[in-house]
């Protein structure tokens, strides 16, 4: 019988265990390579933030793909990674209050812990990859946008989902997937990356509370938008 279809478990597989170590060594490849990009950028006069912008937006839709044809093949539903449809328009403004309300938590306790890590406030270490002018900006949103929607996918909806079927403990599965989109962020620095675990794994939290990563697709997608918005505004 396939595994997808086998007796009920409390966290069933998203898809196989190959195909989970697969999606984790391409976004370590993916990390590495963010690396050396960022270590480009930040020695350049003129960073080409554009051409980053593009590649890390084709490449996050790419990997969520792989990931969606995981699932498939293995023969679960893709709600099993994204939560079940909204069924009505209350259902859809539910969404969007606890998206805006963990946003505005999620804010000040990053500010907490960032004061707690040392890290400058300025965010002078990560001016080299904030936009400017319309054009980036405008990018700046189409990627913020695409980040919400897979990365929220990708390690809230698929990792978390396959750590804790792994482990069979859900803060288990919380945690090392806020380690790997920590991980996977490093490029930003250490200290950054610690914040950016961390952060991920509020956005587990919610995911797991809610049963869906809507509500973080959302917020997420808000974040990363205002934060270079405003710093292109600021800049200009």
């Amino acid at each position: 019988m396939d595994a997808a279809h086998s007796t009920p478990v409390r966290y069933p597989l998203a898809a196989s265990p190959i195909h989970t170590i697969l999606v984790l060594a391409v976004i370590g490849g993916w990390a590495w390579l963010a690396r050396f990009m960022a270590d480009h950028m930040r020695a350049a006069a003129t960073p080409h933030r554009a051409r980053s912008y593009a590649l890390t937006l084709l490449f996050e839709w790419l990997l969520f793909a792989f990931v969606a044809a995981g699932v498939r093949r293995w023969g679960a539903p893709l709600l099993i990674i994204l939560g079940e449809r909204w069924h009505s328009t209350r259902e859809v403004l539910r969404d969007i209050g606890i998206a805006a309300a963990f946003w505005l938590v999620s804010l000040g306790l990053l500010f907490i812990l960032g004061r707690l890590l040392r890290i400058p406030s300025s965010g002078q270490a990560m001016r080299f990859i904030l936009p400017q002018g319309g054009a980036e900006i405008a990018l700046w949103i189409a990627l913020s946008v695409t980040a919400g929607i897979c990365e929220e996918a990708i390690f809230r909806g698929y990792l978390q989902r396959q750590f804790m079927a792994f482990t069979g403990n859900a803060p288990a599965g919380i945690f090392i997937s806020a380690a790997a989109f920590g991980a996977a962020h490093l490029y930003q620095g250490y200290r950054m990356g610690i914040l950016i675990g961390l952060y991920g794994a509020m956005f587990g939290i919610l995911a797991h509370w809610r049963g869906s990563v809507r509500p973080g697709m959302m917020a997420h997608a808000w974040q990363d938008s205002v934060s270079g918005i405003l710093a292109g505004v600021i800049r200009h």
